[in-house]
C-alpha cells in the first residue's frame, strides 16, 4: 500500500519558519515528481511547488518565491517544503504528492497519483 506521511506543521508567529517533510512508502518515488499543494479554509487547493527527481525545480504563486525551498532525500523517498517569513495568509492544510510520470513536471493536481492526508499549517499574526 503506498502511502504519503506529511509531518512538520504546526502553529508559528508570522516571520517565523517551518519545515515540513512527507515520507514515502510502499514503493519508491526516487525517480519520479514529488510536489506540495495547500489549501486554505473556503479556496480551491493551489500548486505550492514541485521538484523533479533530478532536483529541478517550480514554484507557484508568486507570494511563496523567494520564500519557501522545496528539496528532496531521494536514498530517503522524502521531500521537504522549507517555509520562512511566514505570513497569517499561508495557513492552510497542506498536501505532499507524488506522480508516477518521469518525464515531466507540473503544477496541476490532476497530474500528481498520490497524495498525503495534509498536514495544518497555522500563521499567526
Amino acid at each position: 500500500q503506498v502511502q504519503l506521511v506529511e509531518s512538520g506543521g504546526g502553529l508559528v508567529q508570522a516571520g517565523g519558519s517551518l519545515r515540513l517533510s512527507c515520507a514515502a512508502s510502499g514503493r519508491t518515488f526516487s525517480s519520479s515528481p514529488m510536489g506540495w499543494f495547500r489549501q486554505a479554509p473556503g479556496k480551491e487547493r493551489e500548486f505550492v511547488a514541485a521538484i523533479s527527481w533530478n532536483n529541478y525545480r517550480i514554484y507557484g504563486a508568486d507570494s511563496v518565491k523567494g520564500r519557501f525551498t522545496i528539496s528532496r532525500d531521494n536514498a530517503k523517498d522524502t521531500v521537504y517544503l522549507q517555509m520562512n517569513s511566514l505570513k497569517p495568509e499561508d495557513t492552510a492544510v497542506y498536501y505532499c504528492a507524488a506522480a508516477l510520470s518521469q518525464d515531466a513536471l507540473a503544477d496541476q493536481a490532476s497530474f500528481y497519483d498520490y497524495w498525503g492526508q495534509g498536514t495544518q499549517v497555522t500563521v499567526s499574526s
